[in-house]
């Protein structure tokens, strides 16, 4: 989950990775258009804190409005994948 929701300027997702992973942390908008890659990478199994500070891939703050986090996760390890989509609540 991340905290806090509803936000403004920044909010933490949290995640646990039970093994090493190859990792995917995007944040896209209501209409379903990636506005920015929070993470992208190989991680070792632990508890993990992405922040975003509301921020686009060009650096620019996004407006007030719902967004979704997808978190994607494929274990190097074992093969298996996991995905998870959140709901962000961006409050100016």
């Amino acid at each position: 989950k991340n905290y806090p929701n509803p936000f403004n300027p920044q909010t933490t997702i949290v995640y646990n990775l039970p093994e090493r992973s190859y990792v995917n942390l995007a944040i896209y908008d209501i209409l379903g258009r990636k506005v920015v890659d929070l993470f992208n990478g190989q991680r070792s199994g632990g508890i993990y804190h992405q922040i975003w500070n509301g921020k686009d891939n060009n650096g620019k703050a996004v407006s007030s409005g719902v967004y979704i986090y997808r978190l994607t996760a494929e274990s190097l390890e074992s093969s298996e994948e996991f995905q998870q989509d959140r709901k962000l609540i961006l409050l100016k």
